[in-house]
C-alpha cells in the first residue's frame, strides 16, 4: 500500500474539521444564548420589588424532593441581597461576548478563533478541575471532560500548516 492510500484527500480531512468546527461553534452559541438569559433574569432581579417576590415565592413554592436546596438557595439570596445581582449580569453578559466571539470566529474558519478557543476554554479547566475535586457532579465532570477534548482538537487543528492565500 502506498502512502497516498494511508492518508486521506486533504477535501475529506477539510470537510471533518468544518464540521467539527461548526459543532463547537453551535456549543458556544448555546453557552452564549444561556449566558443571556442568565444576565436578563440577574438585572431583573436586581430591582427589590422583583427580588423580594422572587424570594417569596421560592420560600412558598413546596417542593418535597428539593426542599433543603430551595432553602439554601433562599438563604443565599437573602445573603447576596438585590444589589448584587448587577454584577452578576455584567460577568455574565462579559462570558457571553468571550463565547460570541469563539462561535463567530470557529463558524468563519478563522484560525485566530481556534487559538482564542484554546486560551480561552483552556484557562478555565484548572478551575472545573478544582470543581471537579471538591464538588463534584456529573455534570462538572462532562463539562471539563468536553473543554479538554475542544482544547485537544482545536490545538490539533490550528497547528496544521495552512495552504497560503491565493493558492
Amino acid at each position: 500500500m502506498t502512502e497516498h492510500h494511508l492518508t486521506q484527500p486533504s477535501s475529506d480531512v477539510e470537510a471533518q474539521h468544518s464540521l467539527g468546527l461548526r459543532i463547537i461553534a453551535i456549543y458556544k452559541a448555546i453557552k452564549t444564548v444561556g449566558l443571556l438569559f442568565a444576565a436578563a433574569a440577574a438585572f431583573h432581579l436586581e430591582r427589590e420589588q422583583n427580588f423580594d417576590r422572587f424570594v417569596h415565592w421560592l420560600e412558598h413554592l413546596s417542593l418535597t424532593d428539593t426542599n433543603g436546596l430551595r432553602w439554601q438557595l433562599v438563604s443565599l439570596l437573602q445573603q447576596w441581597g438585590h444589589s448584587r445581582f448587577i454584577a452578576v449580569g455584567l460577568v455574565a453578559i462579559g462570558y457571553a461576548a468571550i463565547f460570541a466571539t469563539e462561535g463567530t470566529g470557529l463558524w468563519l474558519r478563522k484560525h485566530w478563533a481556534e487559538w482564542f478557543t484554546v486560551i480561552a476554554t483552556g484557562s478555565l479547566v484548572p478551575l472545573e478541575f478544582y470543581e471537579v475535586f471538591h464538588h463534584f457532579t456529573w455534570l462538572k465532570l462532562l463539562a471539563l471532560l468536553g473543554n479538554i477534548a475542544i482544547v485537544v482538537y482545536l490545538v490539533r487543528i490550528a497547528m496544521q500548516p495552512r495552504p497560503k492565500k491565493g493558492h
